[in-house]
């Protein structure tokens, strides 16, 4: 049993490490999402829904669109800026996160389960203004799967790519037009039993007593 501090520190993205050959049971799936449905919801309105895409021909359906947004994203000037403009130190490390990304890219269809975070609203459009608060009720549930599952010896990324293609991923999935995707969290066991806390910048460079 891990203490909370070691799963909160330890839960880390899994890409190269994911075991595509293992089978998920769904019962292990099911039960880290019913800790992640204990998570906070704005209002209590818990108006979260989960897709659990474990069909094969699903499963390469939104492969291949997150595939098509991860390499035009690799490929931009945004992306290879984002690279070393912070902090040259971390080049490396940066080199490294990239080529997990395109290691997953090529193979986000095969990962066993995905699991799709969705949010339900009263319209197919999103609010104007500030959405803070709206999401802010779905994606700690998000994140509370992401930790049950490495309670579980399940790994998991948190990804984004593919909502460039938000409506073709809709309309694999069989989206409601008022159902509005978050992330793409590929779910797999794991290879190895290694994990640990990731470098950070020192708090005091990014914590701000009573004013900025």
């Amino acid at each position: 049993m891990m203490t909370p501090e070691e799963l909160l520190t330890t839960t880390r993205t899994v890409r190269k490490r994911l075991d595509f050959d293992r089978p998920v049971p769904l019962d292990l799936v099911k039960h880290c999402l019913q800790v992640a449905l204990q998570a906070p919801s704005g209002s209590n309105t818990q108006r979260w829904q989960w897709l659990v895409v474990t069909d094969a021909g699903q499963r390469t359906a939104l492969g291949q669109i997150y595939s098509r947004a991860c390499h035009e994203y690799l490929a931009s000037p945004a992306a290879a800026g984002k690279q070393f403009a912070d902090d040259p130190a971390r080049a490396p490390v940066q080199q490294r996160v990239g080529s997990s990304v395109e290691y997953l890219a090529d193979r986000m269809g095969d990962v066993p389960v995905l699991v799709v975070p969705c949010l339900e609203t009263a319209s197919a459009e999103l609010p104007a203004g500030n959405q803070a608060g709206m999401w802010a009720s779905l994606l700690p549930a998000a994140w509370s799967f992401m930790l049950a599952a490495r309670s579980v010896t399940l790994g998991t990324a948190w990804t984004t790519l593919h909502l460039k293609y938000e409506q073709e991923a809709a309309e694999v999935l069989g989206l409601p037009k008022n159902v509005h995707q978050a992330a793409l969290i590929p779910t797999a066991f794991y290879t190895g039993d290694t994990f640990k806390p990731a470098a950070r910048q020192p708090l005091e460079e990014v914590l701000h007593l009573d004013r900025w």
